[in-house]
């Protein structure tokens, strides 16, 4: 019921997606809060200005948990996509999975099936690479 109600416009998905934008960025500044302080108090010790502290320590500290928070991200987005289409949508990949089952065309599921998953690694694999490179340092 509530994700009817959510998502039956297209204001609605954009206050889910701000929803979703609010708790990844509020998981990130949790991430940037466990930053140990003894290293941020080393390099104030030694006149380090704050963008250079959040460029050498908070941010390579960090890396970790904003991977976390996009890789979770990629896989609740087609979550969050799919059973809002499944329940108000008359378009989309869900509306083709929901009407396939509706009138016995397993192709038709199928290949929506296959689609979303393509799409879904194609995005983790995004995240991988971009984890990879990030991580590089460690």
């Amino acid at each position: 019921m509530i994700i009817c109600t959510f998502l039956s416009s297209l204001v609605s998905k954009q206050k889910t997606i701000a929803v979703s934008i609010v708790v990844t960025i509020l998981g990130v500044y949790g991430g940037f809060k466990e930053v140990d302080e003894e290293k941020i108090k080393m390099l104030e010790t030694f006149g380090a200005t704050k963008q250079q502290i959040l460029q050498k320590v908070v941010f390579p500290a960090s890396v970790p948990t904003i991977v976390n928070a996009l890789k979770i991200n990629v896989r609740l987005s087609w979550v969050r996509v799919i059973v809002g289409e499944f329940m108000v949508s008359r378009a989309g990949i869900g509306y083709l999975i929901v009407y396939g089952g509706q009138v016995f065309k397993l192709d038709l599921v199928m290949t929506s099936v296959i689609i979303l998953a393509v799409l879904a690694t194609v995005m983790y694999q995004g995240v991988a690479y971009f984890e990879k490179r990030m991580m590089k340092w460690r």
